[in-house]
């Protein structure tokens, strides 16, 4: 079932589709516990300290540690292991995700495959418990899969709102979906907080209780994603772009591929907002994967303080998220992710100048980030939805997803490789305003009228 396909005007949403709406919105709901707990506060710093004991096993653990591990003869700052393993699988994720959006469209149930991906990814985020000691090496491996399982799922998740939603309602669900991914990564990381300050209540030492709360995050994710997979089981995939029956998934998802990037210079603003979201986004996603790492590192808070600040964020994003959607229905998303462009530049700015051990500064800063951080992620989605080509919808958000890669490995290893040369954190987070720049500027030059009509699409009321 498609709406977007139905014709007419944009109404009122049924019964129905408020019903397929609410499970939809669960899943943010559900992947945003690993995305926040584990990818952004507790992950890159737990294992750069077991890195580092594996480096230094006699050094404490707060001395720097300018021993390298090696890796397949290559010497690794501890320091970048972190941020050169999120390299590596944002490069590998978007080898492979397109191949995957091209699957999932030749898919008749596609929230089993999104289901499948999940459940991978969250039983790579339980194994993460068994990582301790010295034992950097299943860390990278888990970390890899969980990220690559994660975007594979969102491929399909994303490309389910063009099918549950008719294109003046796609900003307003799109960011009750991140408002609820917020609220709901938010809770998780409060009950973690509890457990990390408390520890010693439970009869727990402080690493057992990091593990736990990893553990906590990919239970979280496998559990709620039970909501999504069942409530839009009767979502079926699309038959708007067959292939010859005897070419099969595999082969026909592969001709299907070629077929897209032929088929998409024939559509210049989706590729210039593929273009440009590529090089925001990764200011976007380094700010997040990187956070926790140089709020511990370079500004030296403890590990409660950047959980605090995590949540602090993610209840503020709550409220963004849901109040960027208000502003797009009376500006247009495409001009409301401009303007939020220019305030992601002014927060790099100010992070770089935050002293350290500054708290009060620092979460005047999350109050920034957590207003815009929502909105800008939410109300892209919705914009790219406008300008895709009818039928094949996970085609193209696996376009959307690997975009999201294709350049986010240059914003971490760029923390990597000036933490390996300066072993300074603070003179990389300046470089992330090329990033805001790039987007912004590409995103200027896109004609969102032109790009929906291109790809077949109703216009919204407001553009």
């Amino acid at each position: 079932m498609t709406y977007a396909a139905l014709g007419g005007t944009a109404s009122a949403p049924t019964d129905h589709q408020r019903r397929h709406q609410r499970a939809w919105y669960w899943y943010d709901w559900a992947n945003s516990a690993y995305v926040t707990t584990t990818a952004t506060v507790l992950f890159s710093p737990y294992l750069t300290s077991v890195a580092k004991k594996a480096a230094c096993p006699d050094q404490p653990s707060d001395v720097a540690c300018h021993t390298n591990l090696h890796v397949l003869g290559i010497p690794i700052a501890p320091g970048s292991l972190a941020p050169y393993t999120l390299t590596i699988s944002t490069i590998v994720s978007a080898l492979i995700l397109i191949y995957v959006g091209a699957i999932a469209d030749r898919s008749r149930h596609p929230t089993r495959l999104l289901g499948g991906f999940a459940w991978v990814g969250s039983a790579a985020a339980c194994l993460m418990f068994f990582v301790a000691g010295s034992n950097w090496q299943l860390g990278v491996l888990l970390l890899i899969v969980g990220n690559l399982c994660l975007g594979s799922s969102l491929v399909v998740y994303d490309a389910l709102l063009c099918r549950i939603a008719v294109p003046d309602d796609r900003d307003k669900v799109s960011s009750r979906g991140w408002a609820l991914g917020y609220l709901g990564g938010g809770l998780l990381l409060a009950l973690n907080l509890v457990l990390l300050t408390a520890y010693e209540s439970f009869g727990l030492s402080y690493g057992t209780a990091i593990r736990t709360s990893l553990l906590s995050a990919g239970a979280w994710w496998a559990v709620f994603t039970l909501v999504p997979v069942l409530g839009l089981r009767d979502v079926t995939g699309t038959t708007a772009t067959p292939v010859a029956r005897e070419a099969g998934v595999i082969g026909g998802s592969i001709r299907q591929l070629v077929t897209t990037f032929r088929d998409l210079r024939h559509y210049p603003h989706t590729l210039m907002f593929l273009l440009a979201y590529l090089f925001f986004n990764d200011g976007i996603q380094t700010v997040i994967g990187s956070s926790s790492l140089y709020g511990k590192e370079e500004l030296k808070f403890t590990d409660s303080q950047l959980i605090i600040t995590i949540l602090l964020v993610q209840f503020v994003a709550f409220g963004g998220a849901l109040l960027f959607g208000r502003l797009a229905g009376h500006f247009g998303a495409w001009r409301v992710v401009l303007y939020s462009l220019g305030l992601w530049t002014l927060v790099v700015a100010l992070a770089f100048f935050v002293p350290t051990g500054s708290y009060p500064l620092w979460l005047a800063l999350a109050v920034l980030i957590g207003i815009v951080l929502g909105g800008s992620q939410a109300l892209s989605r919705s914009l790219y939805s406008q300008m895709v080509p009818r039928g094949r919808e996970t085609e193209y958000f696996s376009l959307y997803q690997a975009m999201e890669r294709g350049t986010s490995w240059f914003g971490t290893l760029l923390f990597g490789l000036v933490y390996q040369f300066a072993h300074s954190y603070r003179l990389s987070i300046i470089a992330l305003v090329v990033f805001f720049v790039l987007g912004a500027a590409l995103l200027s030059r896109v004609d969102m009228r032109r790009g929906i009509l291109d790809a077949g699409n109703q216009l919204p009321a407001v553009l």
